[in-house]
């Protein structure tokens, strides 16, 4: 009986926070663990379905890096990166776009409607969703020294063009959207999935931005566990990027979270997808969990 009674507790919890974000726009950056291991992918595919059933509209953008991995390697290819990003020539362009349009974006898809949703697949290439430009050389550090890398066909997004994700998303669909964009000549641009999902927030003025990623959230220390940031202000998220403390992988997933404050997305999260129901965690309870950035 006392099982029974704290699941219903838990729905009157949830409750203020359905109602408040009835027919709001919630964008889900996909990526990590979570995409791996089995079990996350159902727990993240069925929190989705649950979010559209009580009335939100989800929309997810997703990477697949560690899947582009595999494949290079498979072929006898080395994947280099320079500051986070992979370089990606004409050859590996190729091998992206199989990877997150053909492979990764199709079985998310299946996952979802296999246990009752209705998802369709997007790349950015559809519709003119996510105009870019090729990024032009630049000098950046690798391996210890500063060096001029051209980054090959790695795209910065123009405009996003959202009526096709507004369109789907009005019908009762999950988009589902990976990351090649497109520039004026048509060629394929790989973009960093957390910079799509800022930019898509942004573009949809969506209610919540939500990064799911390998760690807890932004820490003071890294090293000290109990140094978890619950909410971080812009201009100390500024100057943790400044002195080091946030680094590498979280750069984007920070920026994704500025870019969509700047066009009045109202909150952004970076959350443990490791977590299994780590959306619902976020969006229904009180304490929440990760790491909310706030202007």
């Amino acid at each position: 009986m006392q099982e029974l009674i704290a699941k219903a507790e838990i729905l009157i919890e949830a409750l203020p926070y359905i109602r408040a974000f009835a027919d709001k726009t919630i964008v889900i950056k996909y990526g990590g663990q979570a995409m791996i291991n089995e079990e996350l992918k159902k727990s993240v595919a069925i929190d989705i379905i649950l979010l559209k059933y009580i009335g939100l509209n989800p929309i997810l953008v997703h990477g697949g890096g560690a899947e582009i991995t595999r494949l290079m390697e498979r072929v006898g290819k080395k994947a280099e990166f320079a500051n986070g990003l992979r370089v990606t020539d004409e050859e590996t362009i190729e091998l992206v776009e199989m990877v997150l349009v053909g492979k990764v974006n199709k079985e998310i898809v299946r996952l979802i409607n296999q246990y009752g949703g209705k998802a369709v697949g997007l790349s950015g290439k559809d519709s003119s969703l996510i105009i870019a430009q090729k990024r032009m050389p630049e000098t950046l550090v690798v391996d210890g020294e500063e060096k001029m890398i051209d980054l090959g066909f790695v795209g910065d997004i123009v405009k996003i063009n959202p009526e096709v994700v507004q369109t789907l998303s009005s019908q009762g669909y999950i988009p589902v959207i990976s990351t090649i964009g497109v520039n004026l000549n048509g060629e394929s641009l790989n973009i960093n999935a957390d910079h799509v999902a800022g930019e898509m927030a942004a573009a949809l003025s969506a209610e919540k931005l939500m990064l799911l990623t390998d760690v807890e959230g932004i820490f003071e220390d890294y090293k000290d566990p109990s140094s978890l940031i619950s909410s971080l202000p812009r201009a100390q998220a500024l100057d943790m990027i400044k002195k080091g403390k946030i680094s590498e992988g979280m750069i984007p997933k920070v920026e994704a979270c500025l870019k969509a404050l700047e066009h009045d997305v109202r909150r952004t999260h970076i959350i443990d997808g490791r977590i299994p129901h780590s959306l619902l965690l976020e969006i229904f309870t009180d304490e929440g969990i990760g790491t909310m950035v706030i202007d």
